[in-house]
C-alpha cells in the first residue's frame, strides 16, 4: 500500500518523507480491528475516531478533528504567562487590546478551548480589580461567581470586546448569567 502511494506521488513530482509519513487507519462503525496508527496530528488538530451524533440522535463513530493536546498545552501555557489576575492596573478594554491578537490567532482552531481557559483568569482578574489584592472577608466562591457573572454581562453588552466573544464562543455560567 505504501509503495503504491509513493509511486503515485512520484508521478506528480512528490515524495513521501520516510519518518514523517505514515498510513493511518480511519476507524469507523463498519471497520473493526486494531492498527498501529489510528490517529494523527496536523496543523494543531488531532484527527481520530470520535463518537458523534447524527441528526436523528443516533450515535456513530466518526473520524474527525479536535484541538491537539500539544496545541491545547501551548494555549494553557500562553494564558498562564499572561498572569492575568496580576494585571489589576488595567481596564478590561486594555486587556482586550493586549490579548485580542493572540486570542484571534488561536480561536480559529480552538475557540471553545480559549473560552474555557480565558474565563477563569478573567474572573480572577475581575475579583482583584474590583475588590483589591488584599482580598475580602466574603466567601471566595461568592466573589468568583459574581465576577464570572460580571464578565458574562460584559460579553453580552460588548460582544466585540474579545475575539472569541465575536465568534459567539462563551462557556460555563457566562452563558446564562444575568
Amino acid at each position: 500500500m505504501r509503495k503504491a502511494i509513493a509511486e503515485r506521488l512520484q508521478t506528480c513530482g512528490l515524495e513521501l518523507h520516510p519518518e514523517k509519513t505514515k498510513i493511518v487507519y480511519c476507524k469507523d462503525d463498519f471497520r473493526n480491528g486494531k492498527y498501529p496508527n489510528e490517529k494523527f496530528d496536523f496543523l494543531g488538530y488531532t484527527f481520530q475516531p470520535r463518537r458523534s451524533k447524527n441528526r436523528k440522535g443516533k450515535f456513530f463513530i466518526n473520524f474527525s478533528p479536535a484541538v491537539s493536546n500539544q496545541a491545547a498545552k501551548t494555549i494553557r501555557d500562553t494564558f498562564r504567562r499572561w498572569n492575568l489576575p496580576n494585571r489589576s492596573d488595567k481596564a478590561i478594554e486594555d486587556l482586550s487590546r493586549m490579548f485580542n491578537p493572540i486570542i484571534r490567532a488561536g480561536s480559529s482552531i480552538t475557540g471553545d478551548t480559549i473560552a474555557r481557559r480565558f474565563t477563569r483568569p478573567c474572573a480572577n482578574w475581575t475579583k482583584i480589580w474590583s475588590f483589591g489584592p488584599s482580598g475580602n472577608t466574603r466567601s471566595c466562591d461568592a466573589i468568583t461567581g459574581r465576577a464570572t457573572h460580571w464578565i458574562a454581562r460584559i460579553s453580552r453588552r460588548a460582544p466585540a470586546l474579545f475575539a472569541h466573544w465575536q465568534m459567539g464562543v462563551r462557556r460555563g455560567s457566562m452563558m446564562g448569567a444575568v
